[in-house]
């Protein structure tokens, strides 16, 4: 085993999210594992929504360990000029690509580790959820119960043999895909991933298709899982929305961006589409927009990740990677820098 490393360490993230994610006794964990005291930051927004500087009047000299959340500024030059001894950031909660998109973070050799992977935990748990509402028709049933109609039991969906098309091999979209073949609907599952083989593909149990019109096209529903980058912009857009078959549902709790707003609000106020949103482009929609007010769609408000006293496992987890980072082990979120194009 290496040598155990001690330093100290600091928890910067949103003033709203520090009780929740890093509370009093996980933050005295640290300090014991790093035989030192914990620097708190907690950030609040300033006049115009920008954030407070991460380094305030005593700066960061001695930190080598920094627990980031969301909240966080991104770690800039002038941040890491003023942590000269910074080895190791550890990331609680989800993406952490805007965190540490800076050069100078990996040419310095900082380590960078997310805890992404715990994160996606709750996101599947939703995702798996609503597709089960989306496969019985919940919103439109709902809908022609709220108007003073019941509809005929020939009326209503079942689950049994659905189509689902998964976009995104992602963490999330991985633990998706495992909670779909261990239905007792017996879903069939089709994937949409550039990335991956179909060797992968059949190693995950689902089929791969090598277009996303032919995903969209034999789709009920298709929830979406990729990550947010220039290339996936718009990447369900009017075209695509256009092919998936009448009655079908579109699931998002990825990133707003990667549906088409407009062209999806479209669909579902003519009724051939419904949706559940937990993400949307832009986030928050105006309160004006019809996919607020349509029957046939849910939006909430990005609340599918941690969230409540599910964001204690973020912290959590935090704690252990860094006392692995302390042992000198193996850091189970570490992210390369090689990694960050096709993050989320």
């Amino acid at each position: 085993m290496t040598e155990a490393r001690a330093g100290g360490v600091a928890v910067v993230m949103g003033a709203e999210e520090l009780g929740v994610v890093m509370p009093g006794d996980l933050r005295e964990r640290l300090g014991e594992l790093t035989g030192r005291v914990v620097m708190v930051r907690a950030i609040q927004a300033g006049e115009g929504g920008e954030k407070i500087p991460v380094a305030g009047p005593e700066g960061l000299e001695d930190v080598e360990v920094l627990v980031t959340g969301w909240g966080c500024p991104p770690l800039t030059k002038d941040v890491l000029d003023r942590a000269p001894r910074l080895r190791v950031v550890v990331h609680a909660a989800g993406s952490v690509k805007r965190l540490v998109a800076a050069e100078e973070v990996w040419e310095r050799g900082i380590v960078v580790s997310s805890a992404a992977g715990v994160n996606a935990g709750p996101v599947a748990d939703f995702t798996l959820a609503v597709i089960a509402l989306a496969a019985k028709g919940a919103l439109p049933m709902a809908a022609a119960y709220a108007n003073g109609r019941w509809p005929a039991f020939t009326e209503r969906r079942g689950a049994d043999g659905r189509t689902i098309g998964v976009i995104g091999a992602s963490r999330t979209g991985r633990r998706v895909m495992t909670g779909l073949r261990a239905s007792a609907a017996g879903y069939r599952v089709l994937l949409y991933d550039p990335y991956v083989t179909g060797e992968d593909a059949e190693q995950m149990g689902v089929e791969r298709v090598s277009r996303l019109a032919d995903l969209c096209r034999a789709s009920d529903i298709v929830t979406v899982h990729a990550p947010a980058t220039p290339e996936t912009r718009g990447l369900l857009d009017e075209q695509h929305l256009a092919l998936i078959p009448d009655g079908g549902t579109v699931i998002n709790t990825a990133r707003g961006s990667l549906v088409d707003t407009g062209a999806l609000e479209r669909e579902c106020a003519s009724g051939r589409l419904s949706a559940w949103l937990d993400v949307t482009d832009p986030e928050p929609l105006e309160k004006e927009r019809q996919l607020l007010s349509l029957p046939n769609v849910m939006v909430t408000p990005h609340l599918a990740g941690a969230q409540g006293s599910e964001g204690r496992r973020l912290g959590v987890w935090a704690v252990k990677e860094v006392g692995r980072w302390v042992r000198g082990e193996k850091l189970l979120g570490e992210v390369r820098r090689e990694e960050l194009g096709r993050m989320a």
